[in-house]
């Protein structure tokens, strides 16, 4: 039984870091409008900070997928858990010294800016690298279903990261940051003990599995990730703004009903991983081709919300549609290139959120500043475009020799 039990844990255990780092990003981005007015940044600044942090999290996205076919997967997985949960910690004591008055203006500002861009750097290997391992463990045929499964592993820990953030919030605005930081490290603690190590690449190969960011193989898939990702990246940062000035809450009862609503999103996301990507095993393109659709609505639908049960629709059709093209984008990037490009290949696919979160929170923040309806007309022009786009585009599916 002991030995039955050990082999089911290493079977899921891959799945744990991508957990830990849902739930922690979801409780961040939960708190981190309802922090940012407290210690009395503007909606921008705010908007800034996710954007630096992205683009270092972008490079180093990269970075780690050609490291994980060097050092192995499971070390650059650890890194990145590792340096989530020292980072988490440093970023809530730095908003703590705010709240309390101890730091404040321009000097909080730039060490929060610091810390969170030095945090990315590390905590950017847990995707590629867990990615890359999915990989390895699959095959062409089962691709799709593997990063089903991880997605599907970081929406659980966005269902549940929100679900907590509004419970701790009750306590402290701190408080859901500081338990991130603690999943993190539990989940490095693990993936520790269970995860196999996995082969790493000869010599011979490591200098050939470099890539291109938009190599044609793939370069049209990637332009699609783009605008998912940018388009969410402005959801996910101007959403508590307009939730908060709509229906006129304090700061926290703000990050509780951000909380719930990205809550809906998450589990709305799992469920269509769970039914059309694990059961009904769609094509890679196909779920792309249902989910940004679903995304344009989603997007359109919060231009004129005005009620919670607005919101909690638009997040509903919204999760729906994240949850095809996570999976879909990711598996036909796999699936483009060969067995020695998978690590290269995930650190690339690791990094288009993360790049359509560079200029989106910016712009978001930006534009609703103007008018709080101007992100969510953006974003329904991008994807419109972006829809038509995924029905022209045939995907490249690498034979190996």
């Amino acid at each position: 039984m002991n030995t039955r039990i050990r082999s089911l844990a290493r079977e899921h255990v891959p799945y744990a870091g991508v957990f830990a780092h849902g739930m922690g990003q979801s409780m961040v981005f939960a708190m981190l409008p309802a922090l940012g007015r407290e210690v009395g940044f503007a909606e921008v600044a705010i908007g800034t900070i996710v954007s630096m942090s992205s683009l270092v999290f972008f490079l180093g996205s990269r970075a780690w997928g050609r490291i994980s076919d060097r050092w192995g997967r499971k070390p650059v997985i650890l890194c990145g858990l590792w340096g989530y949960s020292i980072g988490t910690l440093a970023f809530a004591l730095l908003f703590g010294l705010g709240i309390y008055g101890v730091l404040g203006g321009t000097l909080l500002y730039g060490l929060i800016m610091g810390t969170r861009m030095a945090q990315s750097v590390v905590m950017s290997g847990t995707a590629p690298g867990t990615s890359a391992y999915i990989a390895d463990t699959t095959t062409p045929v089962t691709r799709a279903s593997g990063m089903g499964r991880l997605a599907a592993a970081a929406n659980i820990g966005s269902i549940m990261g929100p679900a907590f953030a509004g419970l701790l919030a009750a306590f402290s605005l701190l408080l859901p940051l500081v338990f991130a930081a603690l999943v993190a490290g539990a989940a490095a603690l693990l993936v520790n003990r269970l995860l196999p190590h996995t082969h790493v690449l000869p010599p011979s190969h490591q200098s050939g599995a470099k890539l291109r960011l938009f190599d044609p193989r793939f370069a049209a898939c990637l332009a699609l990730g783009m605008a998912v990702f940018t388009g969410f990246s402005i959801v996910q940062q101007t959403l508590a703004f307009l939730i908060q000035d709509t229906l006129l809450l304090d700061g926290r009862h703000t990050a509780q009903t951000y909380g719930f609503t990205m809550m809906i999103n998450a589990a709305a996301a799992l469920l269509a991983q769970t039914i059309l990507v694990q059961r009904v095993k769609l094509a890679p393109m196909l779920l792309l081709r249902i989910g940004m659709p679903l995304l344009a609505c989603a997007f359109a639908l919060l231009i004129w919300a005005a009620s919670l049960p607005a919101f909690g629709m638009a997040m509903v059709l919204m999760g729906l549609g994240l949850g095809l093209c996570g999976p879909g984008f990711n598996a036909a990037v796999s699936l483009a290139v060969s067995a020695r490009e998978q690590g290269a290949a995930a650190g690339i696919a690791s990094a288009i959120p993360s790049l359509g979160f560079i200029l989106g929170p910016v712009a978001g923040t930006w534009l609703y500043q103007v008018n709080p309806h101007y992100p969510y007309v953006l974003i329904t022009l991008i994807l419109l475009p972006a829809c038509v786009g995924a029905f022209r585009i045939r995907q490249h599916v690498h034979i190996e020799p």
